[in-house]
């Protein structure tokens, strides 16, 4: 799923980048493009293993380049752009920045279709099936190595698995998260409980949410979603937590109506109706818990990291009132991210200039979307526990770089960064199956004599039957 403006894995029509159709050349290479963008053969090595030779003269097109409302992000993209030049004088860069176009499924849809892309083009970790169905990316295995992206040894193979298929990389990733339990620590701190220990398992969140309900005053313990897809997509998140799945290994049948699924629903619906730490109002989506909370009328939610910089950006909030534990249960957490991928069919140049460009922009430690130091001067935020997927040396200096830049309180989130918990990808089909799990979710938080066997057996035909369609 998505949720905030700068993430994730959801693709909904909900979150659009809101800037007007450009196409803009931000690297002005000093000599004329006389390749038409193509390449200029015998300037770059026929070997693709090899790294960008600088004297290559390429045109390249990136998606996703950041609107004009997000005056900060520009910038930064603009001063990247020229810092590449530097490097690769020869490479013009053209960015693109189309309302949209990064997020809004009917437009990313038809461009694969039309094969409209940019060169290089945004992604989400599950949009890999339907880009090779469409035939849009290129393989890009032979391309990516220690010399091209030196710091490759330290992405997570989970994250760098997301864009594989068959044993060929299809792309390189930008960022990624994984859901947490995220808490206000000023109700925490008034219903007696420890805002630095967030609970641990589904029975340590019931307790928790009982006493924070006790606070009174319309103050919910624990809130859920229950309608547009966001209730299928935390009925999923929970299921993983406790070790359990959506659809089954083949990918062609549904696997949460048994032990794990009744146990997740009869857990909620104990919570919304015996314990009554729920609020009275449901039917929520994204937005509404996040509303909520910050305004010190919700004790704790499952959520991705970034929220929190979301509800202190656009609702007021701040972010010493927040906290972050790992997802109760501990088994598998939800996770998902953003990635590019390149066009199929381009030369081996543009290629190569499209992955010398990812390396210095996502994939630098200290550079591009990791100096932190010039996040926090252009007064960004630093400090949210994602993007997380680096690992060994890499993980260290991004890690103490971060938390010396930080414009918010790390610590609050230092149960969440300690103890990782494994990501699980989103199920195939996952806006169908999600809309058809609403209706577990709505009809358990809303309807007090919900029959919990009979909703989940009848969501079970509903996903076989979604599943079964080509």
């Amino acid at each position: 799923m998505r949720t905030a403006p700068l993430r994730r894995t959801r693709r909904t029509g909900a979150v659009v980048l809101v800037s007007a159709l450009t196409l803009t050349a931000l690297a002005a290479c000093g000599t004329s493009s006389s390749d038409n963008g193509s390449g200029n053969p015998g300037s770059g090595s026929s070997d693709p293993a090899a790294p960008l030779d600088p004297k290559t003269k390429v045109t390249i097109t990136i998606d996703c380049m950041p609107p004009a409302a997000k005056a900060a992000e520009l910038k930064e993209w603009k001063e990247d752009v020229a810092a590449f030049h530097k490097i690769y004088p020869n490479v013009t860069i053209e960015g693109r920045s189309t309302p949209g176009q990064c997020l809004e499924p009917p437009r990313f849809t038809a461009m694969l279709k039309a094969k409209s892309q940019p060169d290089v083009f945004y992604t989400y970790f599950t949009d890999l099936p339907q880009v090779l169905d469409n035939d849009g990316a290129e393989d890009i295995t032979a391309y990516v190595n220690d010399k091209t992206v030196p710091a490759l040894k330290d992405i997570d193979p989970n994250v760098l698995g997301s864009l594989k298929h068959d044993g060929k990389l299809y792309g390189l990733p930008t960022s990624n998260y994984t859901m947490g339990l995220l808490i206000n620590r000023k109700l925490f701190r008034q219903a007696g409980l420890d805002p630095d220990s967030p609970p641990r398992t589904w029975d340590e969140v019931r307790a928790a949410a009982k006493k924070i309900a006790a606070l009174g005053n319309g103050i919910a313990g624990y809130g859920d979603y229950s309608a547009a897809n966001t209730g299928g997509w935390h009925f999923t998140a929970e299921i993983y937590s406790l070790g359990g799945d959506i659809v089954d290994t083949s990918g062609k049948k549904a696997a949460f109506n048994n032990d794990i699924g009744k146990q997740v629903a009869r857990t909620l619906h104990a919570m919304r109706w015996e314990d009554d730490s729920m609020g009275k109002t449901q039917l929520l989506k994204w937005g509404d818990l996040q509303k909520q909370i910050a305004t010190d009328k919700l004790g704790m939610f499952l959520a991705a990291p970034d929220d929190i910089a979301y509800m202190v950006q656009q609702l007021g909030a701040t972010y010493e009132n927040f906290g972050m534990g790992p997802i109760p249960g501990g088994k598998n957490t939800l996770a998902g991210g953003n990635n590019y991928m390149i066009k199929k069919g381009i030369s081996a140049d543009k290629i190569k200039a499209a992955i010398a460009w990812l390396n210095f922009k996502n994939l630098t430690v200290g550079k591009g979307q990791f100096d932190w130091a010039r996040t926090k001067a252009d007064q960004l935020p630093v400090g949210v526990p994602q993007p997380n997927f680096w690992l060994g040396e890499s993980k260290k200096k991004d890690d103490a770089a971060r938390a010396a830049n930080a414009t918010m309180p790390v610590a609050n989130f230092k149960a969440f960064m300690d103890n990782p918990v494994p990501g699980k990808a989103e199920p195939p089909k996952a806006q169908e199956i999600y809309k058809v799990l609403d209706n577990v979710m709505s009809g358990i938080l809303t309807n007090k004599d919900a029959d919990v066997d009979k909703l989940l057996s009848t969501a079970e035909a509903q996903v076989n039957q979604v599943l079964a369609t080509q």
